[in-house]
């Protein structure tokens, strides 16, 4: 009689993304437990390892069908990457999973829960392990220990964790040292533990996100960076760096975002790029890549910057300043940045015509509003778009471990696990609401691009800087009685009433789904800004004004089906909605860059007709920030610049010399 086969153990990896987008956000983290477990012989042959992978604007109910109710069938382990933003959905899908399977596991793992397993066993009994470090290799030893029949409150033997003895007690084990040969983690990309598209052949994820490196030299105050801040940076070696971009290329994947801390930093991070070039001239892909680039500039950076213009691979270049207050810099740690030289550094972007934008934080201590708004202006001259983030207590910084010494008064959110920061030593409750109402219309008008032209003409021309464009129109709309400026408004109170600025995603959506809306934005524009404008300009700026209004996004979501009232057409292998016969008197973007090289252009009128193109997709990024500028609309002019084929590149230094020998 032959035995039958020994059931595999079920392990779910579940993440869940802040987002709730049309398309995945990638699993990156999950990627590298499945690819650990599927190089591993004894694991791969007795464990079935699959990831979940969830959508931030799925319930609950939602996700516990998925992971326990589908054919599939309940797991044996149950993984969790827990963020801020789904730990409270994980702990009571915890409590579920052990109501089915009363002797499964469950590992809370990933930056919010490390070094908090008494916090996070107390508010979740259900959760069995904490991981406390990096947990790939932990994963391994943890699952081994699974198939070994070791009982889960018997984990001694493997370090960086914390887990309970049956009598409730906390047990936590000897840290492991952080992982120095990086390539002991399989890619998830190259060994298939992620595919990169559905079997359609649809792109899977809205992005690819690839590592280079771990670790973070800095300590700022706010931040605990993959639980890796101030440690020696370790790198992924480049062959297989180039390897994972080779696949990336060969599936025609548009867009990568390296996960690293400062990009740019490093001489490999210039071989990175020049590996992402040849690819392009190659696949055509990669056609954009983002980071979180270096804090202190080097050479390397520049140098990096310049070879990506060049070679017309698109990237934004982010001032992670997060102040420009001389106190709140000391106090979290960055006061001795290069980066706080931003001035030059913007200048020198700006030759290179390339974009750049800045991050502040609100509510640090030190911050003031008036210097607040201060830093806000001085910024506003050198670009428009400002990212704005309200300061969140995260566990294990040294905000959250000194909160008593900076007089932090905080308040844990309601559908989150972040700490809100009610009040400090020096920003009182009325202050923070004071901004956060400011703050507002920072993120919906300008970090998203609802405007875009009329800053800069304001401030060169007329004097009019962006903190009192948008401190008028929160002034406006808060005088106004019609329902249109009440929803408004409304969207405005939600998210200052709750201190909560992930709720100006519906301040957002209320500029692109509410119909009358742009009727009160003209009275706004005629009655508190044109009037402020000199006479012989104003047929000019309500022409820029009416401009910016019609560029905006096209948002159409990719289940509304039937036919769409603008045409499409597909230009340089992307599909684009089409405005003809729009009527204009200038020629806004020729006039636009005149007046941002300094000149006082005459603004002399002369009937022209305008097609826009308007790249399809938008609503899978609508509450994204850095992606609202691919999707505005463009004349025929700047779409095809945009494509314009970059000059032809002299090859790598290793390739001239080989070519150099074969003549030879």
């Amino acid at each position: 009689m032959v035995a039958a086969p020994t059931r595999r153990k079920k392990v779910w990896l579940v993440q869940r993304s802040v987002w709730a987008m049309e398309t995945e956000s990638m699993p990156l983290a999950s990627g590298y437990f499945k690819a650990m477990s599927d190089a591993d012989p004894e694991l791969s042959r007795e464990l079935d390892v699959r990831i979940i992978n969830c959508s931030g604007g799925q319930s609950t109910l939602e996700m516990a069908k998925r992971l326990f109710l589908d054919e599939a069938g309940v797991p044996d382990v149950l993984g969790f990457s827990v963020f801020g933003w789904n730990y409270n959905a994980f702990g009571n899908l915890a409590a579920m999973y052990k109501q089915l399977r009363p002797d499964g596991w469950v590992v809370f793992g990933g930056t919010h829960v490390a070094n908090q397993a008494r916090r996070t066993f107390a508010m979740f009994p259900e959760v069995d392990v904490v991981v406390n470090g990096e947990g790939e290799l932990i994963f391994v030893e943890m699952m081994r220990a699974a198939l070994r029949g070791t009982p889960v409150h018997a984990l001694d033997a493997i370090g960086g964790i914390s887990f309970k003895r049956e009598d409730g007690s906390v047990v936590t084990t000897d840290p492991q040292p952080r992982i120095a040969n990086l390539d002991a983690i399989p890619s998830p990309l190259l060994t298939g533990a992620i595919q990169l598209r559905h079997p359609d052949g649809r792109e899977k994820y809205d992005v690819v996100l690839l590592e280079t490196n771990r670790g973070c030299p800095y300590t700022c105050s706010f931040c605990y960076w993959g639980g890796a801040t101030g440690q020696k940076v370790r790198k992924f070696s480049p062959e297989r760096i180039a390897a994972e971009l080779e696949l990336v290329g060969r599936q025609q994947i548009a867009e990568v975002v390296l996960c690293d801390s400062n990009f740019g930093m490093l001489e490999e991070d210039h071989q990175f790029v020049e590996t992402l070039i040849r690819l392009r001239e190659r696949y055509g892909f990669p056609r954009r890549f983002e980071t979180s680039w270096a804090k202190n500039k080097s050479k390397t950076f520049y140098a990096i910057v310049e070879r990506m213009k060049q070679a017309g691979i698109k990237s934004s270049f982010t001032l992670a300043l997060q102040t420009l207050s001389d106190t709140s810099l000391v106090l979290m740690k960055r006061k001795n940045m290069k980066v706080n030289d931003w001035r030059s550094l913007a200048a020198w972007l700006k030759t290179q015509g390339l974009a750049c934008y800045s991050e502040l934080i609100w509510g640090t201590p030190g911050e003031t509003c008036e210097s607040f708004l201060e830093g806000y202006a001085a910024l506003s001259e050198h670009m428009s778009r400002i990212a704005v983030y309200p300061l969140l207590i995260m566990p294990n910084t040294d905000y959250s471990e000194n909160r008593y010494k900076h007089g932090f008064v905080l308040l844990r959110g309601e559908h989150d696990d972040f700490e809100y920061v009610v009040s400090n030593s020096t920003m009182s409750f009325e202050d923070n609401k004071r901004m956060h109402r400011f703050i507002f219309w920072a993120r919906v008008v300008a970090e998203n691009q609802i405007l875009r032209y009329v800053w800069a003409p304001l401030r060169l021309l007329e004097n009019i800087d962006q903190v009192s464009v948008l401190q008028s129109m929160d002034r406006w709309f808060e005088a106004q009685g019609d329902s249109v400026s009440r929803g408004l408004v409304a969207c405005r109170a939600d998210m200052v009433d709750n201190l909560d600025a992930s709720r100006v995603t519906r301040g957002i959506q209320y500029f692109y789904l509410e119909d009358g809306l742009t009727e009160k934005l003209v009275a706004w524009w005629r009655s508190d800004i044109l009037s402020r404008v000199d006479e012989n300009n104003r047929h000019f700026f309500e022409e820029l004004f009416h401009y910016d209004l019609l560029t905006r996004p096209i948002y159409r979501p990719a289940s509304v089906r039937g036919p769409c009232e603008l045409d499409s057409v597909r230009l340089h292998d992307e599909d684009f909605y089409l405005r003809r016969g729009l009527i204009f008197h200038y020629d806004i973007p020729s006039l636009y860059a005149r007046i941002l090289a300094g000149e006082r252009p005459a603004f002399t009128p002369r009937v022209r007709e305008v097609t826009l193109y308007y790249r399809h997709g938008f609503a899978r990024h609508l509450d994204n920030h850095e992606f609202v500028s691919r999707y505005v609309g463009l004349t025929r002019e700047q779409v095809d610049a945009e494509h314009r084929t970059a000059l032809p590149l002299p090859p790598p230094a290793e390739e001239q010399r080989a070519a150099a020998e074969s003549v030879a």
